[in-house]
This record gives structure tokens, C-alpha cells and sequence, in this order.
């Protein structure tokens, strides 16, 4: 694992970064900026989707839960989010990817306000396109000024515990979203 750690690092670049992600998902390179900005897009189509399908109760409901607060989501930051769309409207959806607590939840009230598919992909792509720009080239300029070694020891030291808890988030995330779907659809049930 040390091995490949050490290869990275000497030969990451705008080159390496596409080569990996065009082997993972295509034989087109496109620059990882373009591939950051798709990731962030479906994200966000994610979020949205989410919120237009299960609503405002139910995502006001999961705010609330445990789960939720571990992923950093709470009422107030939806709401806070929702309230930020509701004053900026469709122009909020790129600000609001600028803006730290606000930028991962942006796309929820987009959705629960079922905000017009066009607009709602030309902001976020022009908000996650500007956002990761300032990422990349805050990694460029860190990635000069760190030392190798220093570098390669923290990904070291880290990377099993990130990687775990990455993991566990899932899989705790989706066996909740399978218990308040199942939990709805019986909601639903006995009503009828």
C-alpha cells in the first residue's frame, strides 16, 4: 500500500487524476475539474430528488433523527437552506454552493420548491465548477508547499480510518433510508 502511496504522489497530476477517472468510468479524459463538477452535480441531483419525492415532513422528520446529525444535517440547516432559497430563489442555488453549511444542502429545498430542471443544473454546475476550481487550486498550492514525506505519513495514518468510517456512514444511511421508506409505505397503508 506504501508502494502505491509513494507512486501517487510522484506522478499525480492534472494527467494522472484524469487517467484514473477516465479508467473508473470512461476512455474519454476530461479534466478532474469537469469530473468534480459531474460528481457534485449528480450530489446535488441526488439531494434533490430526495426532497421532490419524499417532501417537505419527511425531510424536515430525517433532519431530526440521530443519523441525520451525524451526517451534519439538522432542522435548522435545512431550514436555514430552505429559507436562503426561498429569498435568492433560482440564482440561490449557485451562491448557496459557495457557502459553507449551505452548499451541501442547497439542492434540498431546490427540490422541495421542485425548482425548474434547467436552471437548477446550470446554477449547480456553475457553483460546483467555481467551488472546486478554489479547491484544485488550493490542493496545487498545498501540494507544493507540504513535504512529501509529510504528505505520505498523514494519507498513511489516516486512510484505514476514513475509509472505515466513510463505510459505516453508508451503510448506517441507507438502512435508515430503507426503514423510513418501509415506515411511509405503512403510514400510507393504514390510512387507507
Amino acid at each position: 500500500m506504501e508502494e502505491l502511496y509513494i507512486w501517487i504522489a510522484d506522478n499525480l497530476n492534472y494527467g494522472t487524476v484524469t487517467l484514473f477517472m477516465a479508467i473508473e468510468s470512461s476512455f474519454i479524459p476530461f479534466p478532474s475539474e469537469i469530473i468534480m463538477t459531474l460528481g457534485a452535480i449528480i450530489g446535488a441531483l441526488v439531494n434533490y430528488f430526495l426532497a421532490l419525492w419524499l417532501g417537505r415532513p419527511i425531510v424536515h422528520k430525517f433532519a431530526d433523527t440521530k443519523l441525520s446529525h451525524l451526517l451534519l444535517i439538522d432542522r435548522p440547516g435545512v431550514e436555514k437552506a430552505e429559507a436562503y432559497f426561498a429569498e435568492h430563489g433560482a440564482v440561490g442555488t449557485f451562491f448557496g454552493r459557495l457557502i459553507p453549511a449551505i452548499r451541501q444542502l442547497i439542492s434540498i429545498p431546490a427540490g422541495l420548491a421542485r425548482m425548474n430542471m434547467a436552471k437548477f443544473l446550470v446554477f449547480t454546475a456553475l457553483g460546483a465548477g467555481l467551488w472546486n476550481s478554489v479547491l484544485v487550486g488550493l490542493g496545487a498550492f498545498f501540494g507544493h508547499t507540504i513535504p512529501e514525506d509529510v504528505l505520505i505519513a498523514q494519507v498513511q495514518h489516516y486512510s484505514d480510518y476514513v475509509k472505515y468510517a466513510i463505510g459505516g456512514v453508508v451503510l448506517i444511511g441507507l438502512i435508515y433510508y430503507v426503514y423510513l421508506v418501509v415506515k411511509a409505505n405503512r403510514e400510507t397503508a393504514n390510512r387507507k
